[in-house]
């Protein structure tokens, strides 16, 4: 599936003045001319190549061109002549898609696809504003400074924090999916007298319980980097990332270099084989939840014999998520590091994190409430 038909390199103007100065208004979540302040937006992909009406038609795997299989040969310095000036530009497409002329100041960007992952085949720009993360993580490390470690509490800025584009896939799945087994409904409750004990009875009726039906997935995000997917909890909070989800994937624009500017990237390192397995978890995951609704009758409980989910058709959409993001590397007195993060999703504010603890203080505190609580409790033993 191409999703980068129309695209060039090289100079991305202003339709209104010409100028390359452009750049992602938050406040709007469109692009704008620096100069002279015109704002657009590149289409939205649900309107090109994401038709939620399709989903049930999907046969097969439909790659977008942008979640093509990396090339480790795929160059990675891109030289450009600039074609305002006629000067070759070079644009390390590891650390950024644009790059300015050192000529003639305008800039220059890469937005069609490179066999090196740099290039997705979609955006969710930003629209929450640096101030507005600023004070959500500010209030998020406040609400935890009391046990916070020390040298956390005095090295803590939350104006470090930095705008950052994760690569996803976004995956659309139709599949079908059947379950087989018994379920227990309950009719009636009763005790029994054994000896001095009492005990509790149950009859329940079972029945054989059979779903089959069509399962259509929608915008199922994965992250396609390999150090994101890393959950060493030993050594990192990565899986603060997945705390702050969902996007609005369905409001995601075709790709421009310019929804990038002024903010990072990274670069996916991932294929769809190697993402594969997690999608099947996954899809399996939402069809056993999409059936609960149905299985309130049985009171006592399912037990599955048989649960299948065959994947019919699916459809890979490489993109870049907003998040504002807060990390902090803690030093540990063993010798090891520890990485925090606080993240905070771009689009609705969601907030979540981990900050270093001080050990010592809240063993006291436990200690304390401990203490407190067996007075307590000695007091109404002697008094109750």
């Amino acid at each position: 599936m191409n999703t980068d038909k129309g695209s060039h390199d090289g100079l991305a103007k202003c339709e209104r003045c010409g100028a390359t100065e452009i750049g992602l208004n938050v406040a709007s979540g469109l692009l704008r001319c620096n100069f002279c302040r015109h704002e657009w937006s590149t289409e939205r992909v649900s309107e090109t190549f994401r038709s939620e009406a399709d989903i049930g038609r999907l046969s097969g795997i439909v790659i977008g061109s942008g979640s093509t299989d990396i090339v480790p040969s795929a160059e990675q310095v891109l030289t450009f002549k600039c074609s305002a000036c006629g000067a070759e530009v070079v644009i390390d497409t590891r650390n950024s898609t644009q790059a300015r002329c050192h000529w003639c100041r305008n800039k220059l960007s890469t937005n069609t696809q490179v066999p090196n992952g740099a290039v997705p085949d979609m955006v969710l720009p930003f629209s929450m504003t640096k101030d507005a993360a600023v004070a959500a993580i500010a209030a998020f490390v406040g609400k935890r400074k009391f046990f916070a470690h020390p040298k956390f509490r005095e090295e803590f800025n939350a104006e470090n924090v930095m705008g950052v584009y994760l690569p996803y896939m976004v995956v659309d799945i139709n599949a079908h999916a059947g379950y087989i087994g018994q379920g227990e409904h309950l009719t009636r409750s009763y005790n029994v007298k054994r000896g001095d004990d009492t005990e509790s009875r149950y009859d329940a009726d079972l029945y054989d319980i059979e779903r089959d039906f069509d399962l259509h997935i929608k915008g199922l995000t994965v992250e396609s980097s390999s150090e994101r997917r890393d959950q060493n909890v030993l050594q990192n909070t990565n899986n603060i990332i997945n705390t702050i989800m969902p996007f609005d994937v369905e409001n995601a624009v075709r790709y421009d270099s310019n929804y990038l500017a002024g903010f990072t990237s990274e670069r996916r390192d991932s294929n769809v084989e190697d993402l594969s397995s997690i999608v099947q978890t996954q899809a399996e995951d939402v069809s056993r939840h999409s059936i609960l609704k149905t299985l309130g009758f049985y009171d006592r409980g399912v037990r599955w014999g048989r649960e299948q989910v065959d994947m019919r058709g699916q459809r890979w959409v490489a993109a870049y998520l907003p998040v504002w993001l807060y990390s902090y590397h803690e030093e540990k007195p063993n010798g090891r590091s520890f990485l925090h993060y606080v993240a905070v999703n771009g689009r609705t504010g969601e907030t979540m994190g981990s900050v270093p603890l001080h050990q010592k203080k809240l063993l006291l505190t436990a200690g304390a409430v401990q203490v407190a609580g067996t007075i307590v409790f000695a007091i109404f033993q002697m008094f109750g």
